[in-house]
């Protein structure tokens, strides 16, 4: 699995659904078929990044990331 953001293959898995980009510090989460992406601020909030990113469509190169890992 590469980042959409940077292609880092150095992506871990925080939760049952979400995943960390420690190239460049974005966090990914994954409902069904549908790929959100988020920065993730100062404070620990996050800000969603998906109209940067994918609009309505998951990419062809996470097809797998909604099957259990």
């Amino acid at each position: 699995m590469k980042c959409p953001n940077c292609s880092s293959k150095d992506i871990g898995k925080i939760g049952s659904h979400q995943f960390y980009c420690w190239g460049c510090f974005i966090e990914l989460t994954v409902n069904g078929e549908k790929m959100s992406v988020y920065q993730v601020e100062e404070d620990g909030t996050l800000s969603s990044l998906d109209d940067l990113f994918f609009g309505d469509e998951l990419p062809q190169d996470f097809p797998h990331l909604h099957a259990s890992s």
